[in-house]
């Protein structure tokens, strides 16, 4: 049977009517709501709005009229009556309508408790307003029906809230397809729309265009930007014969391309339809709320019901002033007590302070499914490229092998790439800024595709690039190999720079490591989280950015595809698996891991699939949210407890337990003890939950001063 994307109930496919077909993928739904839900995510959130609203807007007045006695009684009652029926029928009507579900399922749920219990305590009031002479004792409970609806509500509205964005996730993605490409026809270049492009069409892609489609290079030479795909920082060479990814950027160079994928084909296509298989097939997280409720229930149910017939039978019996009317006031009061208004805040209340909290403190959790699955976290994927490290090049080391000193090295070779557009070289002239503060220009220049540069430089010639550039130009390297080799283990591009013919140093540039990646990776460790790097990059460049890390697990040269395959295999068994990245190449990952972790200066796709968000762009904040989340979810359990506490110690009474003791005018007094119970319940959790606010970090800095 296959589960509905919106509620996670199993839908059997032959039967419903309910289905639709999203980008060659189709979805069933329980119901027209969860298939209206999903198709227009953004409708639902708005009514969703105005239900929280009009609800807050009654149940204010309502609690007024309840506890303030300025009207005559029966004209409140009946005020109150009007009031309480657009929140109980109208805007309470998903209530009911989870009620049935679960009925069907044949499993309490949260909703089966609201439903039951705002009933109870609805009909009770409104048979008491038009029949008084059914139930001897007669209090009216519209407020607690009305408070329960509006707080539970305004959670639903909140959540739904957060899941309206993953759908912007996909269309963030999508609009990194370029709508118009260069078509190559009988020699005439034409601009047509990226749809009407086929296979085996030839496509001219200038410097600063984004590639249309997939394809392979006919003619001429570019470096590629392919980091949104591979999260590769440094741009790959491209020469004839080779592979290009749609969407990615040509930095430098013009290149002819022949069509190879179009349409839902392309690696982009299947980037989306990944995100979106992972986010609509992963199993919800039930809530403890829900857990508890799937026994309470029908428990509850049963004494209410047990109560009621012993005392119909029995009663009187026992009491001959006892009357069968005090059977159902037994029902319905043991169903009243039992649904406890601070069931409504435990976990919002705890969820408040606690998502605040990491507020505070740089963490957004866009969920509290999210705040409660990072406690249960027992293995840490990290992305390396703009995760763990910079994601920008950096000159590292400048290594004379002649008679010239570093900082002239560093100033030829910046003179030297002025002109260039390519990274390494951006990297270099920003290095000699930052030391000598300033770059002048060269006489000449001429950039060497896949090799390096040529400049003259005060006369003299200058050269900078790689092993073919020096041996094309007849420069001895072998004595420096050695060392070359060293910096290159260590997972370093290396540049040599000859001037006059002969080599004069070595420049080392590398992707160097975040401020505090690897105290963020010892913290984990020691919290007893496995740690695994996940990365497009080469397997020698990863593994020496691991050991500086202390990561011992190391995943190298994977696609984005390969990285969600990764993700998957590691939850095999049950283990939870937590993906931290920052790039669209990672949002397929993040999407299908137990729990998505986004850098705050990563794109805005991987925020929008993620479930943490880390404002300060700071991996220490990941130690930060797994603790702030251990805390909140251990209030949240407290606060069910105390949210319980009380009325289930009344349960008894209500069913009965002390009418031996003090006759059937006991119940004179069950109105005054649930109204006590959900009020030192409601402060119990509010206080309990608000001392989250003593909670400080460990490690990394607050955005806000302590108060």
């Amino acid at each position: 049977m296959a589960k509905d994307p919106v509620c996670g109930m199993y839908v059997d496919e032959k039967i419903t009517q309910f289905k639709a077909e999203v980008r060659g993928t189709t979805y069933y739904f329980c119901s027209k709501s969860c298939l209206d839900e999903f198709l227009a995510p953004e409708r639902e959130l708005r009514r969703l709005k105005m239900f929280v609203l009009v609800s807050a807007l009654l149940a204010v007045p309502i609690t007024v009229l309840t506890y303030f006695d300025f009207v005559p009684m029966h004209t409140r009652n009946l005020v109150l009556l009007v009031l309480s029926m657009p929140i109980q029928f109208v805007v309470g009507f998903r209530f009911y309508r989870g009620l049935y579900h679960a009925v069907r399922s044949g499993m309490g749920n949260m909703d089966t408790l609201i439903a039951l219990g705002t009933s109870a305590a609805w009909l009770y009031s409104a048979i008491g307003i038009f029949f008084p002479w059914v139930f001897p004792i007669h209090e009216v409970y519209f407020e607690t029906s009305a408070i329960i609806i509006t707080l539970i509500l305004l959670g639903r509205y909140l959540e739904h809230k957060t899941k309206a964005k993953a759908s912007e996730a996909v269309r963030r993605l999508l609009d990194l397809q370029p709508t118009m490409a260069r078509l190559v026809k009988d020699g005439e270049e034409t601009e047509i729309p990226v749809e009407e492009i086929s296979v085996n069409d030839e496509l001219v892609v200038r410097s600063g265009e984004r590639v249309p489609v997939d394809g392979v290079v006919t003619n001429g030479h570019a470096s590629i930007d392919e980091s949104m795909i591979t999260g590769e920082s440094i741009p790959v060479e491209k020469k004839v014969g080779d592979e290009v990814i749609g969407a990615t950027i040509n930095k430098t160079g013009m290149i002819r391309i022949k069509a190879t994928k179009i349409g839902q084909d392309t690696v982009l296509a299947q980037i989306v339809k990944l995100v979106e298989e992972a986010q609509a097939g992963r199993a919800p997280i039930q809530r403890l709320a829900d857990q508890i409720s799937a026994y309470f229930v029908p428990a509850i149910i049963m004494v209410a019901t047990l109560s009621a017939l012993f005392w119909y039978f029995f009663g009187q019996q026992f009491f001959p002033e006892f009357k069968t009317s005090y059977a159902l006031l037994a029902f319905v009061s043991v169903i009243i007590i039992a649904c406890p208004c601070a069931l409504g805040i435990a976990t919002p209340a705890a969820l408040m302070v606690g998502t605040g909290k990491g507020a505070e403190n740089g963490i957004l959790f866009k969920g509290g499914e999210h705040l409660e699955m990072a406690r249960k976290i027992k293995t840490l994927v990290f992305d390396k490229t703009g995760t763990l490290t910079k994601g920008q090049p950096s000159v590292t080391d400048v290594v004379p092998t002649g008679n010239i000193t570093n900082n002239e090295i560093l100033r030829l070779a910046a003179i030297a790439e002025k002109g260039s557009e390519h990274p390494l070289g951006e990297a270099i002239v920003r290095a000699a800024i930052e030391k000598q503060g300033s770059v002048s220009d060269a006489e000449s220049f001429e950039a060497i595709p896949g090799k390096g540069v040529a400049a003259t430089i005060e006369g003299r010639r200058v050269l900078l690039g790689n092993r073919t550039l020096m041996k094309g130009n007849g420069i001895p390297f072998d004595e420096a190999e050695d060392y070359i080799q060293h910096l290159e283990e260590d997972g370093k591009t290396v540049m040599m720079e000859a001037v006059d013919e002969c080599l004069a140093g070595l420049i080392a540039v590398a992707d160097t490591l975040k401020e505090n990646s690897a105290e963020a990776v010892q913290h984990l460790k020691e919290m007893g989280i496995e740690v695994v790097m996940l990365t497009g990059d080469n397997e020698r460049t990863a593994k020496a950015i691991a050991k500086r890390l202390g990561i011992e697990k190391v995943v190298a040269n994977v696609l984005p595809q390969q990285k969600a395959e990764v993700v998957t295999k590691l939850k095999e068994g049950g283990n939870t698996v937590g993906m931290v990245g920052d790039g669209i190449n990672d949002a397929p990952a993040l999407a299908q891991a137990d729990l998505g972790i986004a850098i705050g200066s990563g794109t805005d796709v991987a925020k929008e699939t993620g479930g943490i968000v880390l404002i300060k762009d700071d991996l220490r904040d990941v130690v930060t949210g797994i603790e702030l989340s251990r805390k909140t979810v251990a209030k949240i359990k407290q606060n069910l407890f105390w949210a319980f506490f009380y009325n289930i110690g009344l349960i008894p009474v209500a069913a009965g337990a002390l009418v031996p003791f003090f006759g059937p005018e006991i119940y004179e007094f069950l109105p005054f003890l649930g109204a006590g119970a959900m009020a030192f319940s409601s402060v119990t959790v509010v206080t309990n939950s608000l001392l989250l606010n003593r909670y400080k970090p460990e490690l990394g800095t607050r955005l806000t001063p302590d108060r």
